[in-house]
């Protein structure tokens, strides 16, 4: 698995060479994970059924029962994950944390993103 570096802003890095990708590493799918999560459902113009579904079944009313398990099956379904070995979610101030340690193909990686 090869993936381009984002630098501390979430762009992408180029101009390095080799130095640019990360390939067949933890943090390779832990950036994928978080991508996968900050995209929402229907924002990517090249195919709009995918993306996280923020805005239906994770944020607003009624949804705190259920927006753990949405969140963790889009965590499972990105490619190089494995399983999740910890996770943890907190709602505070109209904010939401996630917290995740994923067994990747290629070791641990934890993962942490806030909304």
């Amino acid at each position: 698995m090869r993936v381009r570096m984002m630098d501390a802003d979430g762009d992408m890095q180029f101009g390095t060479g080799q130095a640019a990708f990360q390939q067949n590493t933890p943090a390779a799918v832990g950036q994928l994970v978080e991508t996968r999560l900050k995209l929402w459902l229907g924002e990517w113009f090249a195919d709009t059924s995918d993306g996280t579904p923020w805005a239906t079944q994770v944020l607003g009313r009624g949804t705190t029962p259920t927006y753990d398990a949405v969140i963790q099956s889009r965590i499972l379904a990105t490619p190089g994950v494995q399983s999740i070995t910890s996770y943890g979610s907190s709602l505070a101030n109209r904010a939401l944390t996630i917290t995740a340690t994923v067994q990747t193909l290629y070791g641990l990686t934890t993962i942490s993103t806030g909304s």
